[in-house]
């Protein structure tokens, strides 16, 4: 009896936890607060409770639900309709003869609200990071100050870094999506810093991984001054990094399963520091034959 009960109880809230996961995307915009507070019951220590139900508080909007809900009927209609189109909604042939392709450029704000920043305030540090239009608006400029301070928490060691990080794709109804970059064969920048090396980050979900995201890093060292400075970064010049478990294996980016993109500094020199990013481009140099740069073994060779 008592087994049978546990079985139930487990199936019940494996029901309501995938129902949420269906529905959030669609009551999300009905809702003022967020439908997950009522699967939540983590209160802040100190806190006072609520006096009042979580539900109770709910605010039904359905007019703004029936303006989303035709919102992404309209963004399915057209993501339907680039996929009868082609890849990326153009026809084949010109798919395979695309050699330039711009990911992201800054011109306005609305650009910029594709990113977001982050420091290490998150974890109790002292550096700052910011994100603006350059000037004349032609570019995103990233400036901040780096603080290797550690947090005195007791359990924090290293301090000090400051990101960028590009907002991952996504489809109607909340629908993860990736990036396709599988016809081109590098990563093409025009930048301007300020001396100082940025890792450039590109995330990957690939179809056989035990982690959420893998992460591929290269060192982009700029070298200061006012010129700006055009940057091309083989795909085959990234590694894989540990992610923090330990690393038995090199192998190349699985480039049709691209999540998103950043830029990190934290090279543990205490000062400001800036980034001009005019734009952020994929190319397909003919020339590059090169597939992976660095070495490879097998895990069990054989004898």
């Amino acid at each position: 009896m008592a087994l049978t009960v546990t079985f139930l109880n487990s199936a019940y809230l494996h029901g309501r936890c995938c129902r949420h996961k269906v529905l959030h995307p669609l009551l999300g915009p009905l809702l003022s607060n967020s439908v997950s507070k009522l699967y939540s019951s983590y209160r802040r220590p100190g806190s006072q409770p609520e006096k009042k139900p979580s539900w109770q508080n709910i605010d039904f909007s359905f007019k703004k639900g029936i303006d989303v809900l035709k919102t992404q009927l309209s963004m399915l209609k057209k993501e339907t309709k680039d996929y009868l189109i082609g890849p990326g909604g153009h026809p084949f042939s010109q798919y395979l003869l695309e050699q330039t392709r711009v990911l992201w450029e800054f011109r306005s704000q609305e650009d910029l609200n594709k990113w977001v920043i982050s420091s290490d305030v998150e974890i109790g540090g002292k550096s700052e990071v910011h994100l603006k239009l350059g000037r004349n608006n032609q570019a995103a400029l990233l400036y901040g100050t780096l603080n290797t301070e550690v947090p005195r928490d007791g359990e924090t060691k290293y301090s000090g870094y400051c990101s960028m990080r590009a907002k991952p794709p996504v489809g109607s109804f909340a629908r993860k999506k990736y990036y396709d970059w599988s016809n081109f064969n590098s990563l093409y920048l025009r930048v301007r810093g300020d001396g100082r090396p940025w890792m450039v980050n590109i995330y990957t979900d690939p179809y056989f991984s035990h982690q959420k995201d893998d992460l591929y890093n290269y060192f982009m060292f700029t070298r200061g001054g006012p010129y700006w400075e055009e940057i091309k970064i083989p795909f085959s010049k990234f590694f894989l990094s540990s992610r923090g478990r330990v690393q038995d294996d090199q192998h190349p980016i699985w480039l049709d399963k691209i999540s998103t993109l950043g830029f990190t500094i934290g090279d543990k020199v205490d000062g400001p520091f800036q980034l001009e990013i005019d734009f952020i481009g994929l190319l397909n140099d003919r020339a590059h034959t090169e597939e992976f740069a660095y070495e490879t073994y097998e895990k069990n060779p054989r004898a």
